[in-house]
């Protein structure tokens, strides 16, 4: 039941930070942080606990964000006024296409529908679209904690004239992977045991190690190995 309860706790842990620093503005890097989380082992290592993230968990967030909540909304070019927000929207869905996160092919992608203005020096330019988007996980040693580094690879603009398009396009692919990146999931204290054990007379702790990950059969799975030690009262 303990490792029942601890994983739900993670799992919700993890899936909330992704989706709510998605979608938020956060400081940026120029560098990513740590480095590529790599898939597990053949061999389970010892003390180490797995903690599975489901597709629809990530999905059914997301659908109470677009019910319950505004469209989340980044700045452009930093250049709105009263006639043109100069904003970038994230919708549910649009263009053809539906904003998710999907698991597949050992990979986490986003497609991402959006409309907005774009405040020009020769006017504001409403436009459409959606994006493709992809995240690798990477782990940061000396902060133990998984970070998310999110790539826009193509975005697809409804109708726009070529010439607009070739400004409008690389501005909303910077400004997505800009405004997200990087996506802290997991800190280490969050996912660290440090429990007293009255009857043994001292406290039980576990450290993040090393962090895996691998992406299947709809699910993330990461595996957290764990360096195990007691220090007595």
């Amino acid at each position: 039941m303990g490792k029942l309860i601890l994983g739900l706790v993670i799992g919700l842990i993890a899936g909330a930070a992704l989706i709510f620093f998605f979608f938020v503005s956060v400081p940026t890097s120029a560098q990513p942080p740590g480095r590529p989380i790599q898939p597990p082992d053949a061999t389970v290592a010892p003390g180490s606990a797995q903690i599975v993230l489901r597709q629809e968990f990530f999905n059914e967030v997301l659908t109470t964000i677009f019910r319950d909540l505004n469209a989340p909304a980044f700045p452009l070019s930093g250049q709105p006024n009263a006639a043109c927000d100069d904003t970038l929207k994230v919708l549910s869905e649009g263009s053809g296409a539906a904003t998710a996160v999907r698991f597949e092919n050992n990979r986490i992608s986003a497609p991402l529908a959006f409309s907005g203005n774009y405040n020009s020096a020769i006017g504001c330019f409403p436009f459409s679209g959606w994006a493709l988007g992809y995240l690798d996980l990477r782990y940061d040693a000396a902060a133990k904690s998984v970070f998310g580094q999110i790539n826009v690879e193509t975005v697809n603009l409804d109708g726009v004239n070529p010439i607009l398009s070739g400004l409008i396009t690389p501005l909303i692919q910077t400004t997505l992977n800009n405004r997200v990146n990087p996506i802290q999931i997991l800190q280490g204290s969050q996912i660290s045991v440090n429990a007293p054990i009255a009857s043994a007379g001292g406290t039980l702790a576990a450290n993040v190690e090393d962090v895996r990950a691998e992406v299947k059969d709809n699910a993330l799975s990461l595996h957290v190995i764990y360096a195990f030690n007691g220090a007595p009262r």
